[in-house]
């Protein structure tokens, strides 16, 4: 396999990352390195996947390596939700027992991380805050209705929050109404994967920038990885890399590379706290899926999220005219949210890539022999690359539990997309619509 790869080009104005501490110098990939087991990508799943190896076969080398620090990615650059619940897409589905085993899988990702974040001490604001889903609008109340049906076929806990109940909350009157899930839980996430990639298993070798620009078969059974500063020879591969999984010749034609943004404030003074109104440590995401994720983190940051964008060459695709194009569609829903905070600036505006596939289906599995992959999260990646890290990693060392069994019989492979130009000519009208319809959820 000697495709050249498109490498991470993320930009560097992400407020998670931004916001971490000074972090300490990194290893890099030099030379030639053997290991039984490399796992490429340090997100969510690479990073699980990397910890159940080390603790499953304690005498191997397992080396984790990846393109960029560890928080830079896209696992730093989510809005900090660790939800219990499926996605939308997949919480319609028609067999219970699909979705009883997608709430297991997340809810086994949620202990996990929970247990992890108490063990090592992690500093990451971690909260069992739960979640709101918000409406604006007869759009939004409509989406919260089926919401409601969704939740009550699947026997999960549920209220009704009304307007001014919501409004002490969330300092404003922008909501009509929303749902509240108990089961959900927030973070920093930045701080979590970096303090996730510090308390690593010590048979697990983290090498970072170092980004691996082609695969090929080693002759013997194995496989060689090369970067530009030396090279690796590994037993078996583990791929935690979501859409750049197709980069390495896997899954091609089948992800989607759609890339959202967030923008934040400049943490709240006192006076400020005080003109908002509502509390700190919570969540909300729409009740239409197209609208507007807004978080207040426990540091007094506001977080404003929407604008989709499909990205073919990842961030390549952006520019800083558009990210201010973003930045000033967040401000306007800001706005509408938070008049009273209108001298509140934005201190961070930036983007983030994932995968999404055409029929919402997760990729978990042997790719062929040696090489494993979990790739596709449909956006909802923290728990979902948790558990499916963790559990790769026992398929891959031919372990058995439960929990493998579930995982695989709710993944597949995604479907096919048509070829371009008319993929992108798709996505994009899509994309656009989806953003007229929500107009008034934004």
């Amino acid at each position: 396999m000697n495709k050249s790869v498109n490498l991470p080009f993320d930009d560097t104005t992400c407020g998670w990352y931004a916001a971490l501490p000074e972090q300490p110098a990194c290893t890099r990939l030099a030379g030639e390195l053997s290991a039984d087991y490399t796992v490429v990508g340090a997100g969510f799943a690479g990073l699980a996947a990397a910890r159940r190896l080390g603790e499953l076969l304690p005498e191997a080398r397992i080396l984790l390596v990846d393109a960029q620090r560890v928080g830079q990615g896209a696992s730093g650059r989510n809005s900090g939700f660790v939800i219990d619940l499926p996605h939308k897409f997949a919480l319609e589905h028609p067999d219970p027992t699909h979705k009883q085993r997608l709430l297991g899988l997340n809810r086994a990702a949620i202990a996990q991380l929970q247990g992890l974040t108490a063990r090592h001490g992690i500093d990451c604001q971690w909260s069992h805050a739960g979640k709101y889903q918000g409406a604006v609008g007869p759009r939004g109340l409509a989406y919260l209705e089926h919401f409601e049906r969704l939740l009550a076929d699947l026997g999960e806990p549920y209220r009704w929050v009304e307007q001014h109940e919501l409004a002490r909350v969330v300092g404003s009157e922008h909501y009509s109404r929303a749902i509240f899930t108990p089961g959900c839980y927030l973070m920093q996430p930045a701080a979590l994967v970096t303090g996730l990639a510090r308390s690593l298993p010590a048979n697990v070798e983290l090498l970072e920038e170092s980004p691996i620009l082609r695969l090929e078969r080693d002759g013997q059974g194995g496989w060689l990885l090369h970067a530009s500063g030396g090279r690796i020879r590994s037993g078996k591969l583990l791929l935690g890399t979501s859409i750049f999984t197709q980069e390495f010749g896997y899954l091609r034609n089948r992800l989607l590379p759609v890339m959202t943004f967030a923008s934040w404030t400049r943490p709240l003074t006192d006076a400020e706290l005080s003109l908002y109104g509502g509390q700190l440590d919570w969540g909300l995401t729409p009740a239409d899926h197209a609208g507007t994720t807004v978080r207040m983190t426990q540091d007094r940051r506001l977080i404003i999220r929407n604008t989709y964008k499909h990205v073919p060459k990842y961030g390549r695709s952006t520019s800083d005219a558009m990210r201010a194009k973003v930045r000033e569609d967040h401000r306007k829903a800001f706005l509408a949210r938070f008049p009273q905070l209108a001298n509140v600036s934005f201190s961070h505006t930036w983007g983030g890539v994932y995968a999404i596939s055409r029929n919402f289906t997760n990729f978990f599995g042997e790719l062929e022999p040696g090489v494993f992959a979990s790739a596709c999260d449909n956006g909802v990646g923290a728990a979902w690359g948790t558990i499916s890290g963790t559990l790769l990693a026992e398929l891959a060392v031919g372990a058995d539990s439960p929990q493998l069994r579930d995982i695989q019989a709710v993944t597949g492979m995604p479907s096919l997309n048509p070829p371009e130009p008319f993929l992108g000519l798709g996505v994009r009208s899509r994309i656009r619509l989806a953003a007229w319809n929500s107009r008034s959820e934004l």
